[in-house]
């Protein structure tokens, strides 16, 4: 497979190279998806005081129905939504992270010339 010690290390460079560029892309991944958790956090919490306000102002039992029935729907749309944001963003995640190891494998699987 190798033929001398340059090339033994040159492997291992690419090699270091390959996990240090994953770990790279696995680390940004995840602040992406801790940053799109904190502002849904934030959305979220906004939208249940609100909710708090109107109930709490609400005339009579059908308005207070009224608005959290409105809550119920628009908060289930929002999950919804946010689910499906922070699943492509793991799949993003995973695509990004072992793009370079995927790279160096193949290098290193690569028939010798």
């Amino acid at each position: 497979m190798f033929n001398n010690v340059e090339e033994i290390q040159k492997f291992g460079k690419q090699q270091l190279e390959a996990v240090t560029a994953a770990t790279t892309s696995f680390s940004k991944g995840l602040q992406e998806i801790a940053t799109e958790a904190t502002d849904y956090s934030k959305k979220a919490i906004a939208a249940n005081t609100s909710v708090v306000e109107k109930l709490l102002g609400a005339k009579n039992v059908e308005t207070a129905i009224q608005i959290q029935t409105d809550f119920a729907k628009t908060a289930y749309e929002g999950f919804v939504a946010q689910a499906t944001k922070v699943s492509e963003l793991y799949a993003k995640l995973a695509k990004e992270a072992f793009k370079p190891v995927e790279t160096a494998y193949a290098k290193a699987s690569a028939p010798v010339k």
